[in-house]
């Protein structure tokens, strides 16, 4: 029998959810998608949400949501892509005060990175795997021996005379409406710099621009295997649910 859960991804342009088969990491409805309010603060996030709540008949049960900020605690402690009201803003608290129901909350890349190494292309990774979400940001999730080190940021990494989400984003290529060539050589350039720092086993390229691996696959060369995740941009809400999935089990 599916151990059913609602996950929800809030993107710095989306907010997608759909009912997921935490057992098996697949979705058991329609992914609902809307566009993420303009300057969104927690609250008009958390209204966005429970858009995708009624849609799909799930008031008052538990949810699983995954934001593009450090949390600890269920508290956001930073605000990339992202109004600064996030910053140290309990947004878990508030969001299950407003739903009426327990909510679990993590980093989005951290809840992409949790799917893949359950159901994906981080399974049974020895060593370092790091996993990037590359979409308006750039979000990471890294493991050591299968084991998650939560929160990293590796889209603040410099690079050049700035930091890797302002040169390695899929915001970046649509942006400056950049050739699969041109932005292949830039993913190539942050991904030697991930390997220069942490010489990971495997990377994976998760968010939207994963779909489109095959265009600019070849531009890129490093020692890690590089591959597209297995969920492809599923990975976040399967992840999102599955956290909230583990949180009963534990009780």
């Amino acid at each position: 029998m599916a151990a059913k859960m609602l996950g929800i991804d809030i993107g710095g342009t989306g907010i997608k959810g759909a009912i997921v088969d935490t057992k098996k990491g697949v979705l058991l409805s329609d992914r609902i998608k809307y566009p993420t309010p303009k300057n969104a603060t927690p609250k008009s996030a958390i209204k966005t949400a429970m858009k995708i709540i009624k849609d799909l008949d799930w008031e008052g049960k538990p949810i699983g949501a995954g934001c593009p900020a450090v949390v600890r605690q269920g508290v956001t402690k930073s605000a990339t892509n992202i109004h600064k009201s996030w910053i140290g803003f309990p947004v878990e608290k508030t969001f299950a005060e407003m739903v009426g129901a327990d909510v679990s909350l993590h980093n989005d890349a951290d809840a992409a990175g949790l799917a893949e190494l359950s159901f994906g292309e981080a399974k049974d990774i020895p060593g370092v795997c790091i996993l990037v979400t590359l979409g308006t940001g750039i979000g990471s999730a890294t493991f050591i021996d299968g084991v998650l080190v939560p929160n990293t940021e590796f889209g603040m990494l410099k690079i050049g005379d700035g930091i890797a989400e302002d040169y390695a984003t899929n915001r970046v290529r649509e942006e400056l409406d950049m050739s699969w060539k041109d932005w292949g050589n830039n993913l190539n350039d942050y991904l030697n710099h991930l390997e220069v720092l942490f010489s990971p086993n495997k990377i994976i390229i998760s968010g939207g621009v994963c779909k489109k691996f095959a265009k600019y696959e070849q531009y890129l060369n490093t020692d890690a295997e590089v591959v597209p995740a297995k969920l492809l941009n599923n990975a976040g809400i399967i992840g999102a649910a599955m956290g909230m999935q583990r949180r009963l089990d534990k009780k």
